[in-house]
């Protein structure tokens, strides 16, 4: 039997098709695209290809498939799919997508751009990015960047970083794919609140200190054995916030229904 490797977990077999894919990421809640140094996250690299961190990276059939599937399951809105832990792919389901978006305050609508540019949470690029799909629609790549005027060299750098920006709020997301050359297809981008308006307008009822209870008690579904410091370097936590969390997670699996005792 092949051994699981560090941050994975046993998965009852090899995930072949889309419908396996999302029903992995919906019972992790959230996940890796690629193992990540340093990020103590399941992928779904491993139980498609079954190879570890430390095994050749090979561009086989297993590969095209999560690759392909790393756009078509946001296009489904089957799961977000954006630049989130430590800037890398992360996949998040529609049930935990509310915490997230509570856990990091950016439950908002397609207008908000100027309110958070001139709260300083985003950039100037950020935000003209943002003002481009609330104003177009899902844009690709090359179309975006032409709206933007980042066209040049220069200009796909700050392309670049506005949009790990934009990600790592998790503002923005993967949307597909489109031919926009002969040659690679572009990635599109949406904004969350459009591709999941549900789970946004759901995020605006909970609060921060609830969220990341809900996310604490989650991760250690899978890792029960994680220490405080895991959670607060994957979260980005304050000492505070995760004791609280695990007291809030640690409170949710003995009373799981919110029963009162006594």
């Amino acid at each position: 039997m092949t051994r699981t490797p560090p941050n994975e977990i046993r998965w009852p077999k090899r995930i072949a098709t889309l419908a396996d894919a999302r029903k992995y990421i919906d019972a992790l809640g959230f996940c890796v695209l690629f193992p990540v140094k340093n990020v103590a996250l399941p992928s779904l690299y491993w139980p498609v290809t079954r190879r570890g961190p430390d095994d050749d990276f090979v561009f086989d059939r297993y590969f095209e498939r999560i690759w392909r599937w790393k756009d078509e399951l946001p296009r489904r809105r089957y799961a977000i799919y954006a630049k989130y832990f430590r800037g890398r792919g992360t996949f998040i389901s529609p049930e935990y997508l509310p915490y997230f978006l509570a856990m990091r305050e950016t439950a908002v609508g397609p207008a908000d751009h100027a309110r958070l540019y001139a709260e300083g949470r985003i950039r100037d690029d950020a935000r003209s990015i943002w003002e481009a799909l609330a104003d177009e629609g899902p844009l690709a790549t090359l179309e975006l960047r032409h709206l933007c005027h980042m066209e040049t060299k220069a200009g796909n750098v700050r392309f670049k970083r506005a949009m790990l920006d934009l990600q790592s709020l998790l503002l923005v997301g993967h949307f597909g794919k489109e031919q926009e050359t002969g040659a690679w297809e572009s990635t599109r981008f949406e904004l969350t609140c459009r591709a999941f308006p549900a789970q946004t307008a759901a995020a605006f009822a909970i609060d921060p200190a609830v969220a990341r209870g809900k996310l604490a008690a989650k991760y250690r579904q899978s890792k029960p054995g994680a220490p405080p410091v895991q959670l607060s370097r994957l979260f980005g936590w304050s000492r505070d916030e995760t004791a609280a969390a695990i007291s809030a997670a640690q409170g949710a699996t003995q009373n799981p229904k919110g029963k009162n005792r006594g």
